[in-house]
């Protein structure tokens, strides 16, 4: 235990998995500068990783995608599989790692750190906030309902929504969602869900790094009824097609014409984010005739709460917030709930029916 103010805090102890011997202790040696963070042992495989994690039982564990023997993805389908843990990724920045880094997600890692130079990064320095944070985060993370298929009972709307504007079919409809930590696994269980004929554009907000969100959106592509791709400046939008921002760049919704269409721009971060879920609400708050559903699912921090308000000043809005029961971090949702901007509070299995739902009431 480590006093922090008036708190005691549990250290973090921490398993470092990484083929390399440099990597193990230029990452192990980041960790233990903090005062909360124990790096309590290193493996050199996922096998090795396996055997230290029964005998040292560590809090959470980063793990290289890339190894011999056994590589990062089959460890961690064996550690949710055996006794679920929260794990933190370190990939390479080359599309594979990419690829293999979103699988992660998927089966349950909780976040991702990308190496700086490939698979020896001699500037890892320049992350080395990042991967402290990160661990950290992770050692908080809600891990049972993201590897349970359990019934959960439904929860009730936060407060009733009342609509101010007209609903008539002519107006057009749009789906705004915002996410960060767990987001990956979040949104392939949204968008996989929804119909191929969705009468709606889908843009989406998720904090990740420039990279991988090309990676993200051909991954969804391939799983969902609806098209999934990488936003690029001066795509019109259509039913039928989720546009994700690309990492590094803000975006922002404008109108062209009687369309509407998306604008990229390298802006300061808001939050310490770029894409920011805020820039995007705020640009859709402008057009008080577009009838929105905006989503704001699991992450750490409150971006998109600003952005919210806005929205709910400004038009037509029916906000949906991802339960804590089923948020991997309840930051971003639970900040929206506490400043009572949000419709209706869902479980994650729940949220693609909702969606629908209230869409069609636009009508």
């Amino acid at each position: 235990m480590k006093e922090r103010g008036d708190h005691m805090v549990e250290q973090i102890n921490v398993l470092v998995v990484d083929d390399s011997a440099f990597m193990r202790k230029v990452i192990s040696d980041m960790l233990n500068k903090d005062p909360y963070i124990h790096v309590v042992g290193t493996a050199r495989n996922g096998k090795e990783a396996l055997t230290k994690r029964v005998s040292l039982a560590p809090d959470v564990i980063t793990l290289d995608v890339e190894m011999p023997v056994m590589d990062g993805i089959s460890t961690l389908e064996q550690l949710m599989k055996q006794d679920p843990i929260p794990v933190v990724m370190i990939s390479s920045l080359t599309k594979e790692g990419a690829l293999q880094t979103l699988l992660a997600m998927e089966l349950g890692a909780v976040d991702f750190v990308a190496k700086t130079s490939g698979a020896i990064s001699l500037d890892l320095h320049v992350i080395e906030k990042e991967i402290v944070q990160k661990v950290k985060l992770a050692s908080q993370a809600n891990l049972i309902n993201n590897t349970s298929k359990r019934h959960i009972q439904q929860m009730p709307s936060y407060r009733p929504f009342v609509t101010k504007h007209s609903t008539s079919s002519s107006n057009k409809r749009i789906i705004a969602i915002g996410t960060s930590t767990g987001g990956p696994k979040a949104l392939k269980e949204v968008l996989t869900n929804l119909p191929k004929e969705i009468d709606a554009p889908i843009v989406i907000v998720q904090h990740m790094p420039s990279g991988f969100t090309q990676s993200l959106a051909q991954r969804l592509d391939t799983l969902s009824h609806i098209d999934v791709k990488e936003a690029a400046g001066g795509d019109i939008l259509r039913n039928g097609t989720a546009y994700i921002a690309p990492g590094g760049s803000h975006m922002e919704i404008m109108k062209t014409g009687q369309a509407y269409s998306i604008h990229l721009n390298k802006g300061d971060m808001r939050r310490g984010h770029r894409p920011s879920v805020d820039v995007l609400f705020e640009s859709l708050a402008k057009f008080p005739d577009l009838q929105k559903i905006a989503v704001i699912m699991t992450g750490m921090g409150s971006d998109g709460k600003a952005g919210l308000e806005k929205l709910k000043e400004n038009g037509l809005c029916f906000s949906i917030a991802e339960s804590v029961r089923t948020s991997v971090v309840y930051g971003m949702p639970k900040a929206a709930i506490e400043a009572q901007l949000v419709d209706e509070i869902s479980d994650l299995d729940k949220i693609s029916d909702h969606i629908m739902r209230h869409l069609n009431q636009f009508k």
